[in-house]
C-alpha cells in the first residue's frame, strides 16, 4: 500500500480530531482491527477515467455518503467483474459491500464518502481488475 498521506490531527482532552483531505482516498484512523477512511471526488472517481474494479477477499466494506453524490458501481462476485449495476447512494444510509464483490465509486465534484473497513485491507488481499474496452462500455451503459 502507498505511504499514507498526512492530514491535520489534533488531540485535546482525550478527543482526537482528524481533518479530511481535499480529494482522493485517505485512511483517517486505524484502531486494532478497523480503519475509518474518507474518499473525496478526484480524477479517478470520474466515470470517464474509471477502467478498473476492486474486491476485498477478507472483509466487507462499509460506505456512507457525507456530501455530494456518489454512485456505487458493482460487478458481481465472479472471477472478473460482469453484469454491472449502479446504485445511487443516499445520504445517512449505510452501504455494506460484502467481501468478494467487485466495486468502484463514481463521485461528483462535491462527493465525499466515509469508509469503514478492516485495518489490514490492502492490495495483497484486495485484487484489482483492469477492464477492457467492452467491459468499460458495459459499465458506463449501466450508469447512463
Amino acid at each position: 500500500m502507498e505511504e499514507m498521506k498526512k492530514t491535520d490531527i489534533t488531540c485535546e482532552h482525550g478527543v482526537e480530531q482528524i481533518g479530511f483531505p481535499k480529494e482522493d482516498y485517505l485512511p483517517l484512523k486505524d484502531y486494532e482491527a478497523w480503519r475509518v477512511a474518507v474518499l473525496k471526488s478526484c480524477e479517478n472517481t470520474n466515470l470517464e477515467k474509471i477502467d478498473w474494479m476492486q474486491k476485498h477477499m477478507l472483509t466487507d466494506e462499509v460506505f456512507v455518503l457525507l456530501d455530494g453524490n456518489c454512485t456505487l458501481l458493482l460487478g458481481g462476485n465472479g472471477e472478473k467483474p460482469e453484469n454491472f449495476k449502479a446504485i445511487e447512494m443516499k445520504p445517512h444510509k449505510l452501504y455494506n459491500i460484502k467481501k468478494g464483490y467487485w466495486h468502484n465509486h463514481m463521485l461528483d465534484g462535491k462527493g465525499e464518502v466515509l469508509i469503514v473497513e478492516n485495518q489490514n485491507t490492502n492490495d495483497d488481499n484486495s485484487p484489482t481488475y483492469k477492464m477492457n474496452a467492452d467491459e468499460i462500455n458495459s459499465l458506463r451503459a449501466c450508469v447512463e
